[in-house]
This record gives C-alpha cells, sequence and structure tokens, in this order.
C-alpha cells in the first residue's frame, strides 16, 4: 500500500489553490527551473548533480535519468533512486496529490538496479524494490517487490524474480 501523509485542505477553496502556502512561490519556481533545465540535459553526471546539490532528491551512483523525465516540483526532496537505476524518456515522478478537500504527500523510493519504463507515472508513497522492472506506459500506485516486473494502468506484477508467472488481483 502507499504511504502517504494526507492533510485537510487549508481552506474552503480546493487544496490546488492553496498551494504557495504549502511550499512558498520562489521555491517552486526554483524546482520547476533546475527540473526544467535537468529535463533537456544530456549530461547524466551533471544532470544528477543538480538534482542532488540544488533539490534534495537522492540519487545512487550510475544513475541514468532520461530526457523529459519530470520530478514532482513540490517536494523533490522525497524522492530516493539506488545505484545504477535507469529512468525512462518523460517518465513522471510524484510525491503529491492535490484532491478537492485535502492534499498528500507521500516518499518514493527506487531501489538499485531498477528500470523505469518510458512515460511511466509513479504516486506518491510506493517503493520499487532492487532489480525491479517497470514497463513502458505503466502507473505505479502500489509497491513493486525486488526483482519483479510490472507493467500495465494500473501496474500489476506479471512476474516475480524467481521467474514464476503471476499476476496479482486488484485489492478488495
Amino acid at each position: 500500500m502507499r504511504r502517504i501523509e494526507k492533510l485537510p485542505s487549508p481552506g474552503n477553496m480546493n487544496s490546488m489553490r492553496y498551494s504557495f502556502k504549502l511550499v512558498s512561490l520562489p521555491r517552486v519556481a526554483f524546482n520547476f527551473f533546475v527540473i526544467s533545465i535537468c529535463r533537456y540535459l544530456p549530461f547524466f553526471g551533471l544532470k544528477n548533480f543538480l538534482y542532488r546539490r540544488l533539490l534534495g532528491i537522492r540519487i545512487g551512483k550510475g544513475v541514468s535519468v532520461g530526457l523529459m523525465a519530470m520530478f514532482d516540483l513540490f517536494f523533490p526532496q522525497l524522492i530516493s533512486i539506488g545505484d545504477d537505476s535507469v529512468i525512462g524518456y518523460n517518465a513522471t515522478i510524484l510525491t503529491h496529490e492535490f484532491m478537492v478537500r485535502e492534499y498528500s504527500r507521500g516518499q518514493v523510493e527506487i531501489g538499485s538496479g531498477v528500470l523505469i519504463g518510458s512515460n511511466v507515472t509513479i504516486l506518491p508513497g510506493v517503493s520499487i524494490g532492487d532489480g525491479a522492472m517497470v514497463g513502458a506506459g505503466s502507473l505505479v500506485n502500489r509497491d513493486i517487490p525486488p526483482g519483479a516486473l510490472a507493467a500495465g494502468v494500473p501496474a500489476r506484477v506479471r512476474r516475480r524474480a524467481a521467474g514464476a508467472v503471476k499476476e496479482e488481483s486488484p485489492p478488495t
């Protein structure tokens, strides 16, 4: 299950209307600037340095973040990526969600040696285990165990590390 902190909207309007009370406008603008530059940088070392030093994202050694990958603008410091992982083209990693009467935030933990395919969306509060693979275009809304292959909308485990084929059933 997702590990998220749910908080009420700070006022009578929908929670997104209060976004700059949660994180200051200058901080969000700075995050947007850094992330926008990094989305186009082809230099993995420089990109990872900027994410680490300027945004507080925990990125391991040898991580490759593909072009156009988008990290959360409000709470990028809640993202951690283990050594030698690959984040595919146009992947989105979110650590917050605005809803009508509440908002939530949660850490996203991506293990070592993980492959995140292109156009994957990862929601707040999930963990992706070491050596897991997430297929292109998937929506990760729950934890993915180590070594598993997960795909789909929402992402379901299609194969476990031992090679046994088993699809998870939806929660009841």
